[in-house]
């Protein structure tokens, strides 16, 4: 056995061998000292190895998938040995084999994977044209089925970035290279190598072309991409490996190409919390948290899509838009949503039935979601009325019922069936007569022992005579021992007992061999038959998966709908100008968390562009410009969105430079990550960027952050020309629009009253008049003392500041050294005066009523001694 378990493990060296003994998965070596480690499992031994104890771990089979999700989690793999041989008929260790290798990327149970969420594997490739690097990135979601493709080409540095990007973007659960680039800077360093062979252009067209069973990919979009295509062959080499056959599931090819998209980086995604919030030790809201209304896993797992998805062409986000007017125009969205509660996850039980894995209550989940298909599309023909050539009409043409694989599954499936094949009472009765017949036999046993023992107390005249069964000695008649003498000469002793005997007879014997197979027969025959549904029900995969699609899509604009409806959204106008004019526009999650959201207008146009943002700390300027960028990003998606009006025109790209963070792992400070950031923007931002700059240059000297802070803005405004929402606690920038008439002064307004302050939330134009850093500070708790002497130390320096330099201008000339000198002699009079000395030992927040007035008899006096 163990020489049997090394040449399986040396087959696969680098993963987990969960070896099936039995009612368990065992580890051995290695293997089993690194699964107690990650799990806590028991770790013993079993035997010794030259001399040293073999060290063995293991798992009940019934309990694995737990133990696998932990695994996977961690970013393990593990090849599943199975028995494949018949222990009966073994002479040695059973046949085993690795029936699969569960990875990151090629999850399919749902046990193991996120519900509302994919796990995608991804394959890149690098090939070097000239002086050009083509990166050719392929990633398919093995529980869907979609395979997709795209490359990216340039020099090498900004290759590398525009790759980081559009890995946030996919966010794969594994990503494969080759040996080759395995040390290439710029490469994910958690990355699985394969060689190099397997990233071949021609032979990833060649399996493409046999998995998608076509004679040509130039229908797909694909003919030429061969860095796409050799990272596409690697990848389905690798994914068949794990799943030991071919997979059916993968019909389609979508090439994707970079301006496809609205382009969203790391940190905007991030900032904006998409799907995920910034608070990590508290699960906070976030965007998708907040319209996720679906009633189905695939709906919200394509709501997640569109998010992360925004499409440059308008003409998607506005069929959506329809979409969802049409839904709310016939108020059918509840009614909608009770219809799709109904309908399991199609898309991904789909999944399994092709790759031969589905268990009976998927197929039983599958049978109860076509069965809702004719109510769905009578809910959807309410909704369109006569609107042809909508999306909703065209949804609705891809949820017809396939009547074969309905009619397969009610016939086949019993209406509630076992969890599990071995378990019996999964095939329907009716469906096959021989299994019919073998469930006859075992269920009809305890009649058949009545009947026999009445017959044989008749024909004995043995009263007491009883017909039974057990596990042991299987069926027998028995009799007492003071009747023994009348038994017949065909029973025959089974066994004796103290005060009686056990006795079989040909006619129990007969039936005892009949019916002790006939379980054993009926689970075989069972088994059998489900595999036959299994595969009976290959040739409607394609149909199952456009279904699903359909059902997605539907329950995704529902939601949408419902969340459009509750809250007063409208639908945005998408335009070819270059225009972004937002009327009372709100944060579509803030506004749930909060009592009362003050809305604000936002306008962008060509001669508007910089949008100069000041304010109080805690005065909503991060806020509001989120929301700007929110609510462009929902309106390119197809959502409505928060506000009174939206008309928002062509946008490439979003950018944000939120928020302070250092990046200790990579050795990179705080001002190093903000001008990290920085400079992607003003290296990739075009004129249909939206760019939110927040407090730039705050991470150094005053004086280095301000010229940073102001060259910065000047380049968005004067170079770029992006729509930019720029804040900053800098109020020498509200200068900028004097000079850039395309600068526009706003801020966030607050009330002053005693020492508390009120903030109003409201833009509005012009500059503010101050940050109210010292009233932020008291609410955050800091102590009076400390606000004191800060109170009267900021009072000394805008003393010093306006004494030395009055007429401060960033963006005036130098001075003239000969014209200084007469203000430099006077400031200095003015600060030896006695009476600047007197006025600094006074702290009037500590004074009561009559030594204010003895300190102001004091002053006078100074100030009468000096006149």
């Amino acid at each position: 056995m163990m020489q049997q378990y090394l040449r399986l493990k040396a087959d696969h060296p680098q993963t987990l061998l969960f070896y099936r003994m039995g009612d368990f998965y065992e580890l051995f070596y290695e293997d089993a000292e690194k699964a107690h480690r990650l799990l806590g499992i028991t770790l013993t031994q079993r035997g010794s190895s030259n001399g040293a104890p073999v060290k063995m771990a293991g798992v009940p089979f019934h309990s694995v998938d737990q133990h696998l999700a932990r695994l996977v989690r961690m970013g393990e793999s593990v090849a599943i040995c199975e028995q494949i041989g018949d222990p009966a008929n073994s002479k040695g260790p059973v046949e085993r084999k690795v029936v699969r290798i569960v990875t990151p990327g090629t999850l399919t149970e749902s046990e193991l994977l996120p519900d509302k969420a994919e796990r995608p594997l991804l394959a890149l490739c690098r090939q070097t044209q000239r002086k050009t690097v083509v990166i050719g990135l392929a990633w398919l979601s093995m529980a869907a089925g979609a395979l997709r493709v795209m490359e990216i080409s340039g020099d090498a540095t900004t290759v590398d970035a525009r790759l980081r990007q559009e890995l946030d973007r996919i966010a794969p659960a594994e990503i494969l290279i080759g040996e080759d680039c395995a040390q290439d800077e710029g490469w994910p360093l958690r990355a699985a190598t394969l060689p190099a062979w397997h990233f071949d252009g021609q032979a990833g067209s060649k399996a493409l072309l046999t998995q998608l069973s076509t004679a040509t990919l130039s229908g797909y979009g694909a003919e030429g991409l061969s860095a796409a295509l050799g990272a596409a062959g690697a990848l389905l080499r690798y994914a068949q490996s794990t799943q030991s056959q071919s997979l059916q599931h993968v019909r389609t090819l979508t090439v994707e190409r970079e301006q496809e998209y609205i382009g969203l980086d790391a940190s905007t995604r991030r900032n904006l919390e998409l799907t995920e919030s910034l608070r990590s030790q508290d699960a906070g809201p976030t965007l998708f948290s907040l319209l996720d209304h679906c009633r189905t896993t695939m709906g919200s797992r394509l709501l997640r899509h569109w998010l992360h998805h925004p499409r440059r062409d308008r003409r998607v986000a506005m069929s959506r838009n329809a979409a969802i007017q049409l839904i709310i125009d016939a108020e059918s969205a509840d009614t909608l949503g009770q219809v799709l509660a109904e309908v399991p996850d199609i898309e991904r039980i789909t999944t399994r039935v092709a790759l031969l894995s589905a268990r009976p209550r998927d197929l039983a989940a599958l049978r109860r979601g076509l069965q809702q298909l004719p109510a769905l599309c009578e809910q959807i023909s309410r909704s369109t009325g006569n609107a042809e050539g909508s999306m909703l009409v065209r949804i609705r043409a891809a949820l017809a019922t396939p009547d074969e694989c309905l009619d397969l599954l009610e016939r086949a499936i019993q209406p509630e069936p076992a969890a599990l094949v071995r378990e019996g009472g999964v095939i329907a009765t009716g469906f096959d007569a021989e299994l019919d017949e073998l469930r006859g036999l075992s269920q009809n046993a305890g009649q058949f022992l009545l009947d026999l023992e009445t017959r044989e107390r008749a024909r004995t005249g043995i009263a007491n005579l009883r017909v039974e069964y057990n596990k042991v000695h299987g069926f027998y008649i028995e009799v007492t021992n003071g009747q023994t003498d009348k038994v017949p000469d065909d029973y025959r002793r089974r066994q004796t007992l103290k005060n009686a005997e056990r006795y079989i007879t040909p006619e129990l014997k007969a039936f005892e061999d009949k019916a002790l197979s006939a379980q054993e027969r009926a689970l075989a025959r069972e088994k059998s038959l489900y595999d036959e549904v299994l595969r009976a029900l290959a040739p409607h995969i394609a149909v199952l998966q456009r279904i699903a699609h359909a059902i997605a899509a539907v329950d995704t604009l529902t939601a949408l709908a419902v969340h459009a409806q509750r809250h007063g959204w409208c639908a945005p106008r998408l335009v070819e100008e270059s225009v972004l004019d937002i009327e009372a526009g709100r944060h579509p999650v803030v506004e749930n968390t909060i009592e009362r959201f003050i809305p604000n207008d936002c306008r962008l146009n060509d001669e508007r562009r910089l949008l100069l943002i000041t304010g109080p700390n805690m005065g909503g300027k991060s806020t509001f410009m989120r929301q700007v960028a929110l609510i462009t990003l929902l309106a390119y998606v197809g959502s409505f969105v928060p506000a009174t009006s939206a008309t928002i025109g062509p946008i490439d790209r979003i950018f944000t430079r939120i928020g302070a963070a250092d990046d200790l792992a990579g050795g990179r400070s705080t001002f190093m990550v903000e001008m990290t950031e920085s400079a992607a923007i003003l290296n990739g931002a075009t004129e249909q960027s939206l760019v939110l700059m927040d407090e730039v240059g705050r991470g150094t000297s005053t004086f280095d952050g301000l010229a940073l802070a102001w060259a910065i803005a000047r380049h968005l405004v004067d170079a770029t020309r992006s729509f930019t929402l720029f804040a900053t606690h800098y109020f020498e920038l509200t200068q900028l629009p004097e000079n850039h008439p395309t600068a526009v002064n706003v801020h966030l307004s607050a009330v002053e009253h005693k020492d508390n302050i009120v903030f109003l939330h409201a833009v509005q134009p012009g500059p503010a008049s101050q940050s109210y850093g010292l009233q932020v500070a008291q609410l955050a708790g800091v102590p009076q003392t400390v606000i004191r002497a800060a109170r009267k130390h900021l009072a000394e320096l805008e003393a010093h500041s306006l004494q030395a330099s009055p007429q401060f201008d960033l963006f005036a000339a130098p001075a003239e050294t000969e014209t200084a000198s007469e203000p430099e002699a006077d400031t200095q009079a003015q600060l030896d005066h006695p009476l600047t000395d007197a006025l600094n030992d006074i702290d009037p927040d500590t004074l009561t009523p009559r030594q204010a007035l003895d300190a102001l008899y004091r002053l006078k006096a100074i100030l009468a001694q000096h006149a």
